[in-house]
């Protein structure tokens, strides 16, 4: 009898046993799976993985040209821009903002608004000599300007709003409006909170990806799904005097 009811217990022990170690498993599976999933998720959001990109034509759309070659270099201005933009992603300058005497930091440093002066610096102009003179010309339309610095005016994503609002082509900030995001436009986020320059690539539905320096891995990302544009210009140097253009010089 003892023999039997101690069999009996051992049985029920290794069963227990055997329960305890599935459930284990499970629960294994289960948190594996969950990390597993939040992981793909966070990897597809943020792009770190290679996605399939798709060019205007994909969707019968007509790339805008300029009619302005500013540098005379046989690429129009908003190709330029396209491409200076890009030239900055593809070198990945770490994201810091410290001030530079002289305004300019070194091609490995830059934030946001240093693509832009980078992608309109490709095109011939000088955006910091347009924005700092515009600011000497009409003070009134950067009331928080005490006293203008030309070192780092031209860096602050505010600034270049109020110079954007006056000297470029307001567009839509409807993104489904496909057709109206042309390579090399400017995006302004959040209420100047984040610049960015319109790539030529575009996602699956026809939304442009943006070329932009926030610090994140890929440079040139759809961006239009998380960003509250606030902004969206195009700057034709056709339409503006002359005389608030001028030509980078290097130095």
């Amino acid at each position: 009898m003892m023999s039997n009811r101690f069999r009996a217990l051992q049985k029920r022990e290794s069963f227990m046993k055997s329960q305890g170690k599935e459930k284990s498993i499970f629960r294994i599976v289960i948190f594996l799976t969950f990390v597993f999933a939040v992981v793909l998720f966070l990897a597809l959001y943020f792009l770190i993985l290679p996605v399939k990109t798709y060019s205007a034509e994909d969707f019968g759309i007509e790339t805008i040209h300029s009619s302005v070659d500013f540098n005379q270099n046989g690429v129009d201005d908003y190709t330029d821009f396209l491409l200076g933009a890009r030239a900055d992603a593809e070198n990945h300058p770490k994201y810091d903002g410290s001030y530079y005497e002289g305004g300019y930091p070194p091609d490995h440093i830059g934030v946001c608004t240093d693509v832009i002066w980078r992608a309109f610096k490709n095109a011939g102009y000088s955006l910091r000599d347009m924005v700092n003179q515009d600011i000497l010309d009409r003070p009134e339309a950067y009331p928080w300007i005490d006293e203008p610095d030309d070192n780092i005016d031209f860096r602050r994503v505010v600034n270049l709003r109020v110079f954007f609002d006056k000297y470029a082509v307001p567009l839509t900030l409807d993104t489904s409006q496909i057709a109206e995001w042309q390579p090399g436009d400017i995006i302004i986020f959040r209420d100047d909170a984040h610049i960015g320059i319109v790539s030529d690539k575009r996602n699956r539905n026809g939304r442009t990806f943006i070329i932009h320096n926030g610090g994140q891995s890929k440079r040139e990302e759809d961006y239009l799904k998380r960003g509250v544009v606030t902004g969206h210009y195009r700057f034709d140097a056709a339409l503006i005097d002359e005389d608030v253009l001028i030509a980078w010089e290097d130095k």
